[in-house]
């Protein structure tokens, strides 16, 4: 994996990293006030486990991105059937 710079004040530079930050701050930072740290971060865990692991997902035809990420050949596995036998 390759770290690049994105130009400060270009968010268009990292469109998926933005789309990410926007729906935290939208879901999560706006609608709560956090009392103490602790509680910051259990809730930022919790909105981000429920992010990854339940919420649809539009560009996954509007299912979590957790099970692909774990199984992403699952599907291309499935339709090509079970291996051929040694003989």
């Amino acid at each position: 994996m390759k770290t690049l710079f994105i130009e400060p004040g270009s968010p268009w530079e990292n469109g998926y990293l933005e789309s990410f930050n926007g729906k935290l701050r939208d879901e999560l930072l706006n609608v709560e006030i956090f009392d103490t740290l602790l509680e910051a971060q259990v809730l930022v865990e919790r909105w981000r486990r429920h992010y990854n692991v339940v919420r649809p997902h539009n560009s996954l035809d509007y299912r979590p991105p957790a099970p692909e990420a774990r199984h992403p050949w699952a599907p291309v596995l499935a339709t090509l059937g079970p291996p051929p036998r040694a003989a």
